[in-house]
């Protein structure tokens, strides 16, 4: 596969799919994947997940989708493999949606209302749920090393959450709250050492978003940092982590929710040659940004380390008006010798049936330094304000997805407007000026 995302050709993908399928059946990744491991025991189609799993891909053999080439290819193989009627219509549904979950969880907004209900209206019901979030878990994992993540699966985990409850006819405000309530209580076990007031204080400021789309794993994390930064007094803290198993270095940034801000942390990226991964964007409730930039990590640890001290030096600085992004980005890298290698015709979509009360903007292209940055500064000099950012990066391939509101608060109505905002953004990915 020609692309800097899939580390193996399409069958070996597809192999390593169903190994990782019969782990998580046998319970060897419950650590990864709770709630695969336990649901992966409830599925009444054991025969039609596999075959699925197995043929989910080989639509990439022809031109086109390759989920509705695979979904035809399906159709026809099921009775050959003695298949019922209803097994093959669920591998080819399976197949011609097995995107569809890990593209909702990492680029939708999990905590509108809108894209819970679009996403029931798809699944329907609970069997295919359950049946779409395995394959989803082992067709990620299966993709290459370091692709999962903890915070990839939070994503999942709540978008499975939050479409059950609909589906079994729950309350879906009843589960949230519950699901809230026991992500606090892990936490307070976490920092049973601290005083009451100070894991108090920490609580207070998430919003309900924040424990339900950030990893269990990072809420501790998050609350150090925080508490450091109180007792510092500072209102700006970062914090550099990485791993070189996953190849990926995180950078935390509590900061001040100014304008422009995710435009500064991304151009101070961009000065460093840091290339974006992903980011997971949130909100405190004292109007803080507490956001998490994954680098790819290309150096041994101290010198990641080291470098992400400077990325998050640089960004304080633009915080503080010591520096402009100007400045930071006359260092801005270049792209790599491998992206170079590639040709992406870039794209902007503009919708406004996806969200109730937002419009939203995805746009796709060709990864290079400091795309995320012209792309922030573009939606700020337009006029319109990012209530939500959802950021990925598909090896050469970036899918950003913007939740915004233009100058009046609301919805960018009129497609005089879209289309100035289109050309404006294409102009952008282009790697012009507008």
């Amino acid at each position: 596969q020609f692309n800097m995302y899939h580390s193996y050709t399409v069958d070996e993908h597809l192999i390593r799919s169903v190994g990782l399928l019969s782990q998580i059946e046998a319970g060897t990744l419950g650590d990864d994947h709770p709630v695969a491991t336990q649901i992966v025991h409830n599925v009444q189609n054991r025969r039609a997940l596999y075959v699925a799993v197995l043929l989910h891909d080989v639509g990439k053999r022809q031109d086109g989708d390759h989920s509705l080439n695979g979904a035809a290819i399906a159709r026809g193989l099921g009775p050959r493999f003695g298949l019922s009627k209803a097994e093959t219509e669920t591998v080819s549904w399976l197949i011609e949606w097995h995107l569809v979950m890990s593209t909702y969880a990492q680029s939708r907004d999990l905590n509108d209302a809108k894209t819970i209900r679009d996403f029931v209206d798809i699944v329907q019901n609970p069997e295919r749920l359950r049946l779409l979030l395995v394959l989803t878990v082992a067709d990620i994992r299966a993709v290459g090393p370091g692709v999962w993540n903890g915070w990839k699966g939070q994503l999942l985990r709540t978008l499975y959450a939050e479409t059950e409850l609909v589906l079994a006819g729950g309350h879906a405000e009843r589960g949230r709250t519950e699901r809230i309530a026991a992500a606090q209580q892990a936490l307070r076990q976490e920092l049973s050492d601290w005083p009451a007031a100070d894991i108090a204080r920490v609580l207070a400021r998430h919003q309900a978003a924040y424990w339900l789309t950030t990893s269990a794993a990072r809420h501790a994390d998050h609350a150090r940092l925080m508490r450091r930064a109180a007792v510092e007094g500072r209102e700006f803290a970062y914090a550099v982590t990485t791993d070189a198993f996953t190849a990926v270095t995180e950078l935390t940034v509590l900061a001040p929710n100014l304008q422009r801000l995710l435009a500064m942390m991304a151009g101070a990226c961009a000065a460093a040659g840091a290339d974006i991964m992903g980011a997971h964007v949130s909100t405190t409730t004292d109007n803080y940004a507490l956001d998490t930039f994954q680098l790819r990590r290309e150096m041994d640890e101290d010198s990641e380390r080291r470098r992400g001290g400077r990325i998050g030096e640089v960004i304080g600085k633009l915080v503080s008006g010591e520096t402009t992004l100007a400045k930071a980005m006359e260092r801005k890298g270049k792209a790599t010798t491998k992206q170079k290698a590639f040709r992406l015709e870039p794209e902007a979509m503009i919708s406004n049936t996806l969200s109730d009360r937002l419009t939203v903007i995805e746009v796709t292209g060709l990864d290079r330094p400091g795309l995320l940055y012209d792309v922030t500064a573009a939606l700020s000099d337009l006029g319109l304000d990012i209530h939500s950012a959802h950021i990925s990066t598909f090896g050469e391939r970036v899918v950003d997805v913007f939740y915004v509101t233009d100058l009046t608060g609301g919805k960018i109505a009129t497609g005089d407007r879209q289309d100035d905002i289109r050309k404006c953004l294409l102009i952008v990915l282009a790697g012009q000026t507008p």
